[in-house]
This record gives structure tokens, sequence and C-alpha cells, in this order.
């Protein structure tokens, strides 16, 4: 998962709205949105590792999970960040606790943005600098730097959703319109001027390619894009597939609170 925005109870019956892209090798197997037989989670599926992006609880918890790029790290770590999301998911731990508790054991962890949650507390933490913060009511813009780190691209989709958007969601529009919309903001191919690209150790080439909210090149770039919905008695979770042979396919889910 490569860009994630969302609005943390800002919207009245509506906890959490979010929307995201997941970026990964074209190459690497996924399983797409799916309620897992081995867990009680709603998520895709990294078929590599076994992890996930993104993902749901019946219980009303939610977590999401962006790479925090550093082309200067070399280092192979025995375990995925993807197991994060399933772990949190699967505990009983407050968001809070639970990410206290993996503050204690960052290190094992090539480098990430973390957000978990549950219907009344959101918690955002990266094991590259950010310590568990409880987040208060707000919007906010993750990709693949610390939260608080002004990137263009972040600030880019900050601008079209809080603007363009959560102001269509608040009107109650069609549904087919939201969706539009969203896929909209999502496959947006502007990019950044090379003079204002982070500076995160690859080249500056590189790095303006993965620069703009759809990623596309021959080898890696955007697989899936999420529109994501948490209300008081369930969510509703719809998929678009990006992967060339799937492209457009969508998958809708509505999870009811347990």
């Amino acid at each position: 998962m490569c860009i994630v925005a969302f609005a943390w109870q800002v919207l009245d019956d509506l906890p959490l709205c979010l929307i995201s892209n997941r970026d990964e090798f074209y190459h690497r197997p996924t399983q797409h949105l799916h309620h897992w037989v081995d867990h009680n989670i709603v998520a895709g599926r990294d078929l590599q590792e076994g992890g996930t992006w993104m993902g749901v609880h019946p219980s009303g918890r939610w977590a999401v999970l962006t790479n925090y790029r550093d082309g200067q790290d070399k280092t192979t770590y025995k375990t995925s960040r993807g197991q994060l999301i399933q772990d949190y998911l699967t505990s009983t731990q407050t968001p809070i606790r639970f990410a206290q508790a993996l503050e204690k054991n960052q290190c094992g962890y090539a480098g990430f943005n973390l957000v978990v949650g549950d219907q009344t507390q959101a918690v955002y933490m990266s094991n590259r600098g950010e310590a568990p913060q409880v987040l208060p009511h707000g919007v906010y813009v993750i990709s693949n730097g610390l939260m608080h780190e002004p990137w263009k691209k972040t600030q880019h989709l900050r601008k079209r959703f809080t603007q363009e958007f959560l102001p269509m969601l608040q009107q109650a529009t069609d549904e087919s319109d939201l969706q539009h919309a969203v896929w909209d903001i999502l496959e947006d191919e502007r990019k950044v001027q090379i003079e204002q690209l982070p500076a995160t150790g690859i080249p500056a080439e590189l790095e303006q390619l993965l620069s703009s909210t759809f990623i596309q090149s021959p080898m890696y770039g955007t697989r899936s894009s999420h529109f994501l919905r948490l209300y008081t008695d369930h969510a509703e979770w719809v998929e678009k597939i990006q992967d060339e042979q799937q492209r457009g396919h969508i998958t809708t889910m509505r999870i009811d609170w347990q």
C-alpha cells in the first residue's frame, strides 16, 4: 500500500472514510478482497508472504499499512510488514496498546507507517521516526514518508480528497457517482516536478515515477484501488482491480459488526 487518505471522525454517522492505492510489483502473487477462511478477516492477501496491506475485522477493527521508502536500507528482515495487519485485527488489544507493544519490537521490520483503529480510536505510528499517537478527528494522508512530512504527492491527494470528494459524500451523492469520483482521484497520474521531490535514497527519475497517486511502469505499479467506509453497525468496502488482466473489476463487500 503506497498512499492512503482518510477522514477520521469527521462525518456524522461515518467514523471512517478511507481511499487508497496499493502499489506492488506486478509479478507478486495476490489474492484480492475476500473473507479469509483461516481468520475472521476481510482483506486482500499477499500470497508470497501471507500478510496484507489493509483489513477489517467484524468486531469493528480496521488497519492500513504503507511502506516507508529508504533506498539506503539493504537489511533483510525475517518478518513481513504485512503480518502486522493480521496481528492487530486478530488481537483484543486497544489500538494504542497494540501500537505501544509493537514499538518494543519495531526494529525487526522494514520501514512502515501503520494506522490501527476501531470505531472509537485510531492510532498512527512509524518504525522510522514516529511513536504511537492517538489521532484526533481530522483528515490524514500517508504515503511512503512520515505522516508529517510535506510531500507534494500527499498534499495533492489531500487537496482532492477534502475539496472534491468529502463535499460530495456529505451531500449523499448517488453511489455510482461517489465511486466514479474515488476512482478519478486515485487514478491521477500527475507527477511531481523533480525539484519538488523528497530525497529517499533512490534515483530522481525513479522518485518522479513514484510521485503520482496512480503508478504505472513496466514492472511495478498500482495493483488495486480501495474505498472503505465504516458506519456504526457495518462497513462497506469497494475494491477496483488495476492489474492489466482484470483491470476495472469491482468487488463490493459489506461487513456487519458482530
